[in-house]
């Protein structure tokens, strides 16, 4: 597995208006799932060890962020043949078996991850309410192990948000797998 860092991208872009599946195939707008004050996107998956370190707090973050008017969204871009443990119905057990709240989306023909630049697992982008790209870094300074995050990063940035502040000057990137590009 290659570990790959998000890239930068320039803040204030809108949230695309693209379609994908959830995991009964049906299709749904990424737009449509977006909070009173704002909506996560993450880019994730079921195999990749920084991605799997990360979904306790992912789950128990959108808890959090839902409770601030923010919510969740989760999309597995590596529905891939050489990976059946991010298939579709892999991802279903997922669901169930870590108690997901919140949408987990499939994005099978990769063009929702394209369309953000998303280069790893994880890979977060933070959205406020007029769907404008507030935040795009990590969730909290240690990937690897919750009990040793000294400095959380998603958190503040969405509570700064809320409050209307400017979004945070540094955002680190996010480390990860790659995402299993088809082509």
């Amino acid at each position: 597995m290659a570990l790959v860092a998000s890239i930068h991208v320039d803040l204030g872009w809108d949230l695309p208006h693209i379609q994908l599946q959830d995991t009964s195939l049906k299709t749904v707008q990424l737009q449509d799932f977006m909070g009173e004050k704002g909506l996560l996107v993450v880019f994730t998956c079921n195999h990749c060890p920084y991605a799997l370190a990360i979904w306790p707090r992912l789950i128990k973050h959108a808890q959090y962020l839902r409770e601030q008017g923010i919510h969740t969204v989760a999309i597995n871009p590596n529905i891939h043949p050489d990976f059946p443990e991010d298939s579709i119905s892999a991802m279903q057990e997922k669901i169930q078996e870590w108690g997901i709240d919140f949408p987990y989306l499939a994005d099978e023909s990769q063009t929702v991850a394209k369309a953000f630049d998303a280069q790893c697992t994880p890979d977060l982008y933070l959205f406020n309410d007029d769907s404008k790209l507030y935040y795009h870094g990590r969730i909290d300074d240690y990937w690897k192990d919750a009990s040793k995050v000294s400095q959380e990063e998603l958190l503040p940035a969405a509570q700064a948000m809320v409050a209307g502040k400017e979004s945070p000057k540094v955002q680190h990137p996010t480390i990860g797998c790659s995402i299993k590009w088809k082509e």
